[in-house]
């Protein structure tokens, strides 16, 4: 009777117990795919990867100078003027002179701004890029503090002695007419009674009807009232304004005889009469 399996006789003929490893077949990976070693990387597999990086690098770099330097995509269209008072916003922007399609990258804001501070009535400007398509123009006008007049035209003058601008009309509230020979930022006289403007809190010089000065020790000026009040030089402005707002409330007040005249000009010795 047959069997199944193997018998001795065959396991003999067929020389013996096989060994482990012997005939074995290659290793499969799962789905019955050979396994194979991983393939070692070359110089040239890093040279041909760094080359493919590299022009990667050198498409995405161009085309972000493209869109910066030429495109329109970050062009002006827009150019905004902040502080403007006495200026419009359109005296600014044309001055500044910073065409719409400009891309914003070349558009050079110290030129613009160097253009506006040509204007008279600017003190300071500062020109910025407002990404991604504007353009501001901060501007900070002068502000008047005095009004003179030469050959029959008045001009503001700042508290730098700077004439600005000129006016036909009354002036703006608080700026008062001073009479001095030659006006201007290197005079003394000018800056001398400027200084005494300046020192007064806005409520006093409201009530100064003019000032007047020869030179820069004898600053005169004059109420509305008609008070005299001798200020003379620029020194220890604040401490004579301080007493003649003090001396003018007890004037007010009827604590003080009235006065035609009040000499400040030595702030520790008023003098009134």
């Amino acid at each position: 009777m047959s069997r199944s399996g193997t018998t001795t006789s065959d396991r003999a003929r067929g020389g013996g117990s096989s060994r482990a490893g012997d005939d074995a077949p290659p290793s499969r990976r799962p789905g019955g795919a050979t396994a194979r070693r991983p393939r070692r990387d070359t110089p040239a597999d890093r040279r041909r990867r760094l080359l493919v990086s590299g022009g990667v690098a050198a498409a995405v770099l161009g085309l972000l100078a493209w869109l910066l330097w030429a495109s329109p995509v970050f062009a002006v269209q827009a150019v905004r003027v902040d502080g403007a008072g006495t200026l419009t916003a359109a005296e600014v922007v044309e001055v500044a002179g910073i065409a719409e399609g400009t891309p914003l990258l070349r558009v050079d804001v110290e030129a613009a701004a160097a253009r506006v501070a040509r204007l008279p009535q600017v003190a300071d400007v500062e020109v910025t890029r407002g990404w991604p398509r504007s353009v501001v123009v901060t501007v900070a006008e002068r502000v008047p503090v005095a009004v003179v007049e030469q050959a029959g035209t008045r001009s503001l003058v700042d508290a730098e002695g700077v004439l600005f601008d000129t006016v036909t009309g009354d002036p703006p509230a608080g700026v008062v007419p001073l009479d001095v020979a030659d006006p201007g930022p290197e005079d003394r006289a000018t800056r001398a009674a400027l200084a005494a403007l300046v020192a007064l809190p806005d409520d006093v010089r409201a009530d100064v009807a003019g000032a007047r000065t020869s030179s820069a020790e004898d600053v005169t000026l004059t109420l509305e009232d008609g008070t005299t009040v001798l200020w003379g030089s620029a020194e220890d402005v604040e401490e004579k304004a301080d007493v003649l707002v003090a001396l003018l409330e007890q004037l007010r007040a009827g604590a003080l005889e009235p006065a035609d005249t009040i000499d400040v000009s030595a702030p520790s010795a008023v003098v009134l009469r």
